[in-house]
């Protein structure tokens, strides 16, 4: 193998550049692609892949090589490519530390590291390179401070820092980056006020500071950035109110995101001036009322607007109908809001996200919901709503999350339920719900999180089509009125890792069946008319929790497996039981094996012969 620092010093021009490149291939642990099959002196190295030169002087200027599962660290003589103006490795799986760089790079004008995972700190020597136009480090595991003397880059257009482990102060050096149009910096650790140099970058488009530890107000000056088009500051700790003329400040702005802070203050009617606005996330902000919602129909590219948890009441305002018919995600759960869903809700076609959660809603729901055929989220628990639940549900085929849980509705659930192609969660718990439960929805293998139809008043057994719930995790079909045996074909749900059928009237004996479910983990049967024993094959699947109580077992318990564990089980209102673990305090079981009682008896014979 040849000496590569020793070559690297001999050779100059292309063939500094070819020794560089073999030494970043060395860095190289997996290459799934082949990509570096070429990389050889087989090929000119500019005709190797991913490598771009100039005409002029057969320098490499570019070296992109993104998507590729490369497994690797960067290799430090990366800093001899000295006509490099871009180098992007985005998507990859790099890790280890950016190798800090002596200047060498001094062309280099976009840096990309995107979804890797790089490691340590960012290299204060980034700021030699004054031609950087663009640092993407985003969605890495970097930490540390940022450098201030990332100020110092007079061309730089975008920085962007976003989902690492970083910490400290924004730095105020940020504020002479006076061509900046994006910075990101979300989904950090970051601390401290934002600093009001900030106010300075008047080229600004993207400011991204949500989900960090950022406290105090925004600066007032912000508020002057008229070229901003996205600002996020979501997730911090920021308080105060926004000026009443917001709206006319940010004339291009496409995305607001402010929830999750402690502004407080009515939203500006002003918003209505953004006309271009497209995402409004005031998640849990103090919102006197809706007088501002009639503003909102101004913004005829909204997409998503989520004011959940702001604490407003009343009814939903007759002006939802005039909303945006853009509009896919609508979030107003956890407010105060009463009376009926206006029928309006049905204009906004293209919804695909629908929560009205926790408020006083009653009445039953529209008919328009269902005709809401984009939709693929619905979330109307935790209200009042009483009447059935209408057939026209099922027209939402695209539906994968429908949560009715803790209403009031009655009847029986739709046959026409068993025909959603796409559904992963359905919740229709605590409600007063009634009939057989279709075996259409016992069937749906679509179902991968949850299917919870507990605390309602359902009838009948259970069908043998819960076989086909082969993708489902968690079950619970607990309090209702539920009979029969428990089908055997329930082993087929090998993914279930929560299976609760308490408190209904299940008799027999518990499915041999069970032992095939290796994952789970929480078994609740409790409160039903089982009889027979307790199979000890129970103790050798993962079980962590067991309630087997108030049924008709007999028989001895199993000591093994969960069964070890007083605190993990419950198996209290079986009168025959026996045996069991000391802890459990559950009488001897009686000797049936013939043999061991023969040896008994003899034994007892025994006894008066020797005495």
């Amino acid at each position: 193998m040849f000496n590569i620092s020793h070559a690297l010093k001999l050779h100059s021009g292309n063939e500094t550049d070819m020794q560089a490149l073999l030494a970043f291939k060395e860095g190289i642990t997996q290459d799934p692609y082949g990509i570096f099959t070429s990389w050889n002196n087989s090929f000119h190295f500019c005709s190797w892949k991913g490598v771009t030169c100039g005409h002029l002087h057969q320098r490499m200027t570019k070296l992109h090589l993104t998507s590729l599962d490369l497994v690797g660290t960067l290799s430090p003589y990366i800093g001899n490519l000295t006509f490099l103006t871009s180098l992007n490795l985005e998507l990859n799986n790099f890790h280890g530390k950016i190798t800090p760089q002596d200047g060498g790079l001094f062309r280099l004008q976009h840096l990309s590291l995107t979804n890797n995972s790089f490691s340590g700190e960012i290299p204060i020597n980034l700021s030699c390179c004054s031609n950087h136009v663009a640092l993407h480090f985003g969605w890495n595991q970097l930490s540390g401070n940022i450098p201030f003397e990332l100020g110092s880059l007079q061309k730089l257009e975008r920085l962007q820092v976003h989902n690492n482990n970083l910490n400290g102060p924004i730095p105020e050096t940020l504020g002479n980056l006076s061509t900046i149009k994006s910075l990101s910096l979300s989904v950090n650790n970051l601390e401290g006020s934002i600093p009001s140099s900030l106010s300075q970058l008047k080229t600004l488009n993207v400011l991204g500071l949500g989900i960090n530890k950022l406290s105090g107000m925004v600066p007032s000056a912000i508020f002057n950035l008229s070229s901003l088009e996205i600002f996020t500051v979501c997730y911090n700790q920021l308080y105060g109110t926004l000026p009443l003329d917001f709206g006319l400040s940010f004339p291009k702005l496409k995305v607001l995101r402010i929830g999750h802070n402690s502004f407080t203050g009515p939203l500006p009617k002003s918003l209505s001036n953004a006309s271009n606005l497209v995402e409004l996330d005031a998640y849990g902000r103090d919102v006197d009322d809706l007088s501002f919602f009639n503003s909102l129909s101004r913004c005829r590219n909204l997409k998503v607007l989520d004011l959940s948890d702001c604490k407003f009441g009343g009814v939903l305002p007759d002006s939802i109908a005039n909303l945006s018919t853009t509009l896919m995600s609508l979030r107003l759960g956890g407010n105060q809001l009463f009376g009926s869903i206006h029928s309006g809700i049905g204009n906004l076609v293209n919804l695909t996200e629908l929560q009205l959660q926790k408020n006083d809603f009653s009445g039953s729901i529209p008919e328009v919901v269902g005709n809401l055929r984009r939709l693929q989220l619905v979330d109307l628990s935790k209200n009042k709503f009483s009447g059935s639940i209408s057939s026209s549900m099922s027209n939402m085929t695209r539906l994968y999350s429908l949560h009715l849980e803790k209403n009031e509705l009655t009847g029986n659930i739709p046959f026409s339920f068993g025909d959603f192609w796409y559904l992963q969660d359905i919740d229709l718990s605590q409600n007063h719900l009634s009939g057989s439960i279709p075996d259409g929805v016992m069937s749906l293998s679509t179902l991968t999180n949850s299917l919870n139809l507990a605390d309602n008043q359902f009838s009948g057994s259970l069908s043998v089509e819960i076989g086909a719930l082969n993708n489902l995790g968690r079950l619970d079909i607990s309090n209702n009125m539920l009979s029969g045996q428990i089908p055997n074909s329930i082993g087929r749900c090998v993914v279930l890792e929560s299976l609760v059928l308490a408190g209904n009237f299940f008799e027999g004996i518990i499915p041999s069946s069970l032992n095939s479910l290796k994952g789970l983990e929480e078994l609740d049967l409790s409160r039903n008319n089982l009889s027979g024993q307790i199979p000890t094959s129970l103790q050798l699947i993962s079980l962590k929790k067991v309630n087997l109580s108030f049924n008709q077992f007999e028989g001895q318990l199993p000591t093994e497996g969960v069964f070890r564990n007083a605190t993990a089980i419950s198996v209290s209102g079986n009168k025959n039981l026996c045996g069991g673990i000391p802890e459990l305090e559950l009488p001897i079981c009686p000797n049936t094996d013939p043999e061991e009682r023969d040896k008994s008896r003899s034994n007892k014979l025994m006894i008066p012969l020797l005495s």
